[in-house]
């Protein structure tokens, strides 16, 4: 898998997800398998770069992979500008948001929303393409609504301003992450375009993954809310790519010993304070399989100090154990 002048060394990208894909986790995808991670989301409106928020969403020279950063907005100019900051900061593949399902996002005519103004998206497009000398990709929904899909018109608007690779989640803009993704119109854009296609939505384990590869014929695969609390799917799916042999299930010394790195990782990049209400929602996709009834997410949730977080996970896993 290529893009541009970078090679991946697989075929399996960690999905940019808001809150989410931070540098902590961006790394631990890459560790455990993902050919490359993209970041949170970054908004084009230049009054919020500065921001703690934006600066540390922004990604570091020092990142493993090939470094990707999604941006998001609706001004071609501000979007231009927001690219060429992220590439003096040291992105390497400018990545165009326009698959945001989320209403604050769309209020904003950004996101999926722009599905609906091909002339807006081609302007974006081919703005963002002549500021940076990176690739610029971008990903997209299958449409604002099943009566208005458009991923093939889109597609191939991207394809003509120079997108050098493009994400379809499976779904449009008015399904939110509802009912299952429509791997038919992710096969119809790839039997379309010569650009790499990245198919997204609903990729869950490697059978799965196995499945859309073969049927859509995409180039990549996109994992977004499979990998939390589970970020070693990646090195799933390709042992089972390589092999067609399923790896056993993750031991519990192992899942104990990636989940407390993370969380102090969290610590580390956030502060103590801040990065143990991060913590929080992390530990509870990690034991939803080994504390399914709750009680002990719901305790764990309102410790505020750090250092007690990683004691009481020490103490959890030797009670399971």
């Amino acid at each position: 898998m290529r893009i541009g002048q970078y090679q991946l060394r697989n075929c399996l990208i960690a999905a940019p997800m808001a809150g989410i894909t931070d540098r902590p986790f961006r790394s631990l995808c890459y560790d455990m398998g993902a050919g490359m991670t993209v970041s949170e989301m970054l908004s084009s409106n230049p009054q919020v770069w500065k921001t703690d928020k934006s600066r540390l969403r922004m990604v570091h020279r020092d990142e493993p992979g090939v470094r990707s950063v999604q941006i998001a907005g609706n001004d071609p100019d501000e979007m231009a500008a927001a690219a060429q900051i992220n590439v003096e900061s040291g992105a390497q593949i400018i990545d165009i948001n326009m698959g945001c399902p989320a209403k604050k996002v769309n209020r904003k005519l950004a996101g999926s929303a722009l599905l609906r103004y091909p002339d807006l998206v081609q302007s974006i497009l081919s703005t963002v393409v002549k500021a940076v000398d990176v690739p610029v990709t971008l990903k997209i929904r299958t449409g604002w609504s099943p009566e208005e899909r458009n991923c093939i018109e889109i597609a191939k608007l991207a394809e003509d301003c120079g997108i050098q690779a493009l994400t379809i989640h499976g779904r449009t803009r008015a399904c939110l992450f509802n009912g299952e993704a429509e791997y038919v119109n992710i096969r119809a854009v790839k039997q379309t375009v010569t650009i790499p296609v990245i198919a997204n939505g609903d990729i869950t384990d490697p059978l799965k993954a196995r499945a859309v590869l073969d049927y859509t014929g995409a180039d990549a695969l996109m994992v977004g809310r499979a990998a939390q609390g589970r970020p070693w799917i990646f090195r799933e799916i390709q042992h089972y790519l390589d092999t067609g042999e399923m790896l056993p299930p993750m031991p519990v010394a192992e899942v104990k010993r990636i989940m407390i790195a993370h969380v102090q990782e969290l610590h580390d990049f956030y502060g103590q304070g801040k990065g143990a209400r991060i913590a929080r929602k992390h530990v509870s996709w990690y034991l939803q399989e080994h504390a399914p009834d709750d009680q002990f997410r719901r305790s764990f949730n309102a410790i505020e100090d750090a250092s007690e977080q990683l004691e009481v996970l020490e103490a959890f896993f030797e009670y399971i154990a």
